[in-house]
């Protein structure tokens, strides 16, 4: 539940995004997939029977593998409590919900308990939902996972399909709640919501977020990538906000997962929960060392530069009008009409 604090937070940030430039609005083009995409109705999801299914998985199960034609899936509001998987070659497929905090997809898996088919459950295996299929899109829905505070590695999203997008998405939880879960993965998040406590959005795939809303609960860490060395890019913020409650203030950007993590944030408002030093090492190993954290023209209480960490560095002008979204995401884009 969250109460009044929350509220004050989520209005003060939609203030600053309302204020910050559009640098980066996805524009309009071809998917490196292919598709039918003509106008076909959407299947509907609701709980009382009023739509072609019941569950968002029976919806799931139904689109047919190696898909090639666009699938719209309407899920009306409710809280669904599913452990979900959209399949690989289950492609080209639109979830569509009538708000992150009317339509809720959650579940609440975690290490220490086992599976039904008698399996413990890891960080893997803890998604509530999991995207395999390429050319995903959702909309207006909520990822949770409720595991709990003290629960650990609790995934909520877990992303390995390529050219996935998420519009005014909710994606709540604690630890390690946003796995971006493949090297051969681009992904796009568009105004949307990202709350946890430690690593909370991590993984070795490629992302661009934009104008979007990270919040942190515990002093530690934001991101914990593990990109590949020889992907130019990692984690990109544009215009994002970042903010935590109001007990936070040693929170850090980032910390590398892998030797060669790669995160950069442009043109970020930093509350001041981010520690005065702005990044971490990943426990005292040698990571960091060949780690790419960056930061261009950041503002806010966390944001001073005077302190940062020396082996993070500040982007130049020329450095920072080279990164783009269609650089990063290698041409993926989508057509955003709202």
């Amino acid at each position: 539940m969250k109460g009044p604090l929350f509220i004050i937070t989520a209005i003060l940030a939609a203030s600053v995004v309302s204020a910050q430039p559009k640098r980066s609005a996805a524009v309009s083009a071809t998917p490196k997939g292919s598709a039918d995409h003509s106008a076909r109705p959407a299947w509907i999801v609701a709980q009382d029977g009023s739509g072609k299914f019941r569950t968002v998985q029976a919806a799931l199960d139904a689109v047919p593998l190696s898909n090639k034609e666009a699938v719209s899936i309407f899920i009306k509001k409710g809280v669904y409590h599913e452990k979900l998987r959209l399949d690989s070659t289950k492609n080209f497929v639109t979830l569509m919900g009538e708000g992150p905090f009317n339509t809720v997809l959650s579940y609440d898996d975690h290490p220490g308990m086992v599976s039904p088919a008698g399996d413990s459950i890891n960080t893997r295996s803890s998604y509530s939902f999991l995207v395999k299929g390429d050319d995903f899109t959702a909309r207006n829905i909520g990822f949770r996972n409720d595991a709990g505070f003290t629960a650990g590695q609790a995934v909520a999203l877990e992303v390995q399909g390529d050219r996935a997008s998420f519009v005014n998405c909710n994606i709540i939880g604690n630890q390690d709640i946003l796995f971006l879960n493949s090297p051969r993965s681009h992904q796009y998040y568009k105004d949307c919501y990202i709350e946890g406590t430690t690593d909370f959005i991590f993984g070795d795939a490629t992302a661009w977020f934009d104008h979007c809303h990270i919040h942190s609960k515990k002093n530690s860490h934001v991101t914990a990538a593990s990109t590949p060395k020889e992907h130019p890019y990692g984690f990109v913020f544009s215009d994002c906000v970042l903010t935590g409650d109001t007990s936070i203030h040693n929170a850090s950007l980032g910390r590398p997962w892998r030797p060669y993590a790669s995160v950069i944030y442009l043109h970020c408002y930093i509350d001041r929960h981010i520690r005065p030093e702005g990044w971490s090492t990943w426990n005292n190993t040698d990571s960091y060392k060949t780690s790419r954290f960056a930061e261009y023209k950041c503002y806010g209480p966390g944001a001073d530069i005077a302190s940062r960490v020396p082996w993070a560095r500040q982007l130049t002008d020329t450095e920072a009008q080279n990164i783009n979204i269609l650089m990063v995401l290698e041409g993926f884009t989508i057509k955003l009409n709202d």
